[in-house]
């Protein structure tokens, strides 16, 4: 077996492995979630008539003010739904699994050791590279 297939066979049994499945699940409960959904069209409204304000010439700062309150306050309902919080919760496991798996193949092409090399995690103090802490 090449390369190629080991790789797809790994693809296989990471879809087999309960932190997918569990993503799978957390997905199809956000997507069916009315009052969820709704509010992510609302956040994605109110993210663009920001985006609006802001580029006018003459754009009115109070008005900017009260679209950031509301963005804000849409988000943190977004962010309170159980739904998400599930969502957000499988998400973080999968990542970690496959950040887990490409770190071994990725120090394995560098010329560690296959059977001893793996991933440590550690923050580096850039959230927006964080898949979260575990």
């Amino acid at each position: 077996m090449g390369m190629i297939e080991m790789a797809r066979e790994l693809g296989k049994e990471l879809q087999k492995d309960q932190a997918y499945l569990n993503m799978q699940l957390a997905r199809q409960a956000s997507d069916e979630d009315e009052g969820l959904q709704d509010a992510i069209g609302e956040f994605n409204l109110k993210r663009m008539a920001i985006n609006n304000e802001a580029q006018k010439e003459d754009r009115n700062e109070e008005t900017l003010k009260r679209l950031n309150e509301e963005f804000r306050a849409v988000y943190a309902k977004i962010m309170e739904n159980e739904n998400m919080i599930q969502y957000n919760k499988a998400k973080t496991e999968l990542d970690a699994l496959v950040q887990r798996l490409t770190a071994i193949i990725t120090l394995s092409a560098e010329g560690d050791d296959p059977e001893t090399c793996d991933y440590e995690a550690a923050c580096s103090g850039n959230c927006a590279t964080c898949g979260g802490c575990h």
